[in-house]
């Protein structure tokens, strides 16, 4: 009796279903072409926005070569900052909708160094347009800022951002 409750036991124990039933998803993965697809209207979708607020800014933005879009406010002469000196800048950072995600407004300016430093990529080609003194409103598209996940904390995934900046300095010749 005692070994016929253990089988009566085993079996049931053994019956049971630990895995369980994974559903699935009635619609297909994307395909890669899907997936082209979707960034080509992103960015499509992004160029509309910005072209939006140069049209709202009433400003004659010019366009670069890699996608930053710049006006200089102010034109100081000078020679202009090139890779491998250390800027230093006052800026204003804003998304598309005016709202200021970063600024050096508090904590007086930052320094960085050009073409070498972990700063955005639409960052060191714009302070390459500018001589010491100078002051522009630049227009970096998501690729040549934040990316596509955004910074995790103030700017959201594929933000366009407008960097208000002021070139202070730029010391250090290169070699």
């Amino acid at each position: 009796m005692k070994l016929i409750s253990i089988i009566i036991i085993a079996a049931a124990v053994g019956c049971g279903d630990r895995q369980g039933r994974v559903p699935t998803d009635p619609r297909p993965a994307p395909t890669q072409e899907d997936l082209i697809q979707r960034n080509k209207d992103a960015l499509r979708q992004e160029e509309r926005d910005i072209d939006r607020f140069v049209k709202r800014s009433g400003l004659p933005f010019l366009n670069s070569p890699r996608g930053v879009r710049y006006v200089i406010l102010r034109d100081r002469p000078g020679p202009p900052v090139l890779p491998d000196q250390w800027v230093t800048i006052h800026y204003r950072v804003e998304l598309l909708s005016g709202d200021t995600a970063y600024s050096t407004a508090a904590n007086g300016p930052e320094s960085f160094l050009v073409e070498r430093d972990d700063v955005e990529s639409g960052l060191h080609e714009a302070v390459q347009l500018l001589s010491p003194g100078d002051s522009a409103v630049f227009i970096m598209p998501s690729f040549r800022a934040h990316g596509l996940t955004g910074d995790q904390d103030r700017i959201p995934m594929r933000s366009s951002l407008v960097y208000r900046v002021g070139l202070v300095k730029a010391v250090g010749a290169p070699r």
